[in-house]
């Protein structure tokens, strides 16, 4: 099977979905080169970190990270730009399960009870095809052995892109946007909310507003990238 594997792969050669080269045999999604050299933030290692301080003073949170540090033109931006405008859910499952392996013997992240991701609105899903959070959270409920909720927390209102936005437009955009479905699920949970990228904190905000509605309940946050100010 191997030696007709590599026969294949002479002619439709796996390729890294961050840098473009070949992948050798053993790689997977990105090859050894761009997993050593891709910038790690490690924030789960640093409780005080950017992440953590973009939600200073908004709201309370028990832990933050993010996988890489987010550059316009990087090999980051590349990699989550195929995954969610070219389809390629693999990668975001691969992440997913990296970050994964990180936090599940992290102090803070040891106790999570529950993942849930960023909800889109099902217009944008019937759009896109998926949601990305969803795709990232599975890698994350993978290797870190936790529950994945996706039932709890919905998207009531189709909001408009955020790329463009300020800080306040973004909060504007994103406030009140989420409702409860199932809150006696979350009572006194620790929940691990999940996005694809984060940038002023304003979805994922609302999104703890939302949760932190329910008696007792604990949140901290976790993305595939950070996008520094």
């Amino acid at each position: 099977m191997n030696l007709f594997n590599d026969f294949i792969a002479l002619f439709f050669p796996k390729t890294c979905y961050a840098c473009g080269n070949n992948l050798y045999t053993g790689e997977r999604i990105i090859c050894t080169s761009c997993l050593i050299h891709l910038p790690k933030t490690n924030y789960h290692k640093d409780k005080d970190n950017a992440v953590s301080r973009v939600f200073w003073g908004r709201v309370n949170i028990e832990s933050a990270t993010s996988l890489y540090f987010y550059r316009k033109g990087s090999k980051v931006q590349h990699l989550i730009h195929q995954f969610k405008y070219k389809g390629h859910q693999e990668i975001g499952i691969f992440l997913g399960e990296l970050l994964g392996l990180d936090l599940a013997g992290s102090n803070g992240f040891d106790m999570i009870d529950l993942i849930i991701p960023v909800p889109l609105h099902e217009r944008k899903i019937k759009k896109r095809g998926f949601n990305q959070s969803e795709v990232f959270a599975k890698g994350l409920s993978n290797s870190m052995k936790k529950e994945l909720d996706t039932t709890s927390v919905v998207r009531s209102v189709a909001t408009e892109t955020q790329t463009k936005k300020s800080r306040y437009k973004r909060w504007e955009n994103v406030n009140e946007i989420f409702l409860l479905k199932n809150p006696e699920k979350l009572k006194g949970q620790h929940i691990l909310l999940v996005d694809d990228v984060i940038t002023t904190g304003a979805t994922m905000e609302a999104g703890i507003q939302t949760i932190q509605k329910v008696p007792g309940t604990k949140v901290s946050v976790a993305s595939i990238a950070f996008a520094q100010h």
